[in-house]
């Protein structure tokens, strides 16, 4: 078992001999050893002590604890990063340079388009029925790909961003033709989801997000800190930018999910104006994730660790003559 999600109400978790027990209100008493686990997910109502946290987290998992209705981020729990500091002041050293940000921001988005661009293509293969406004879109994101790989000019973080949001309008307007009009899904719509598309894609960013979370703490980097997301009081801005060319693996998954009637619109409910997924939708949903959630966790480690080579290089390479070996200021 890689990941461990727990989904149920009044769940009470304790930690024996390392191994994690969860026992249900009826008495029922599950467990799995910690050794097994990288990562736990709750949702809703679940209790659990400091130490229990602390043995998670010792043997290496991260926690994402979500809310029980909406599945909001709540809380992440980390165990120790690495602790290589120069990777740290690198990281803000590049977030100081102008050009580093552009550069980080158009390879960034590059990767994106072109992991859209081939969802795109796998669509046209599929779906020859929508096979006119497919290939529209895929030469809107292909001219969007050419301008970000050789730009005609010096390129901005503004123009950057302009190019990712008119190719997120035409590829969203392509991908929503591939589900059932009963689905309602007309274009990404965050908070709340107003369709059960919407709801499985913001649930599986979340959990993508949770996994940038922990690979920028192994890696020495700081989530916070991001270079082309602008940082944000209590946003993984980092996080954010990591996650950017992966979101298209999510949505084929998600894609998936509803092509091959795994999920169905009886799956899903209404709730002050947000569609959520019931109990039984979230099981399937969960189940389905892990094999997906264990390939994008090894592409951000990669894509992290690389990240993190060339900001330590950054930060020695800005080391003041004065810094000696953890003696302080030498004078």
């Amino acid at each position: 078992m890689s990941t461990l999600y727990i989904d149920r109400k009044d769940i009470e978790l304790r930690v024996t001999r390392g191994v994690l027990e969860f026992r249900e209100p009826a008495g029922r008493l599950r467990s799995v050893p910690l050794a097994q686990l990288e990562r736990v997910v709750l949702r809703g109502r679940a209790q659990l002590s400091t130490s229990v946290l602390g043995a998670i987290t010792e043997a290496g998992a991260g926690v994402l604890v979500l809310s029980g209705r909406h599945n909001r981020q709540l809380a992440v729990c980390v165990g120790r990063p690495h602790n290589d500091v120069w990777r740290r002041i690198g990281q803000l050293d590049a977030f100081g340079d102008k050009e580093a940000r552009v550069q980080w921001g158009q390879v960034l988005i590059a990767a994106k388009t072109k992991a859209q661009l081939r969802l795109l293509a796998k669509a046209i293969d599929r779906r020859p029925d929508k096979r006119r406004v497919l290939v529209r879109a895929t030469a809107q994101l292909q001219s969007a790909y050419d301008r970000l790989a050789t730009p005609a000019e010096p390129p901005e973080i503004g123009s950057t961003l302009g190019i990712e949001g008119s190719a997120a309008r035409a590829y969203f307007s392509a991908y929503s033709t591939l589900f059932p009009p009963s689905l309602n899904f007309k274009g990404r719509r965050r908070r709340p989801p107003t369709d059960p598309v919407n709801a499985c894609l913001s649930l599986g960013y979340t959990l993508l997000h949770f996994e940038a979370v922990i690979a920028c703490h192994s890696a020495g980097l700081d989530p916070l800190l991001g270079l082309y997301h602008e940082p944000a009081y209590g946003r993984e801005s980092l996080a954010a930018d990591a996650i950017e060319p992966f979101r298209p693996h999510v949505d084929e998954w998600v894609w998936t999910l509803f092509r091959d009637r795994i999920l169905k619109e009886q799956g899903f409910r209404k709730h002050d104006g947000a569609v959520l997924l019931g109990k039984t939708a979230r099981q399937h949903f969960y189940e389905r994730f892990a094999p997906l959630g264990v390939a994008l966790r090894r592409l951000l480690r990669r894509q992290l660790a690389t990240a993190a080579r060339d900001f330590e290089k950054r930060g020695r390479a800005t080391r003041p003559p004065t810094v000696g070996s953890g003696k302080g200021i030498q004078t």
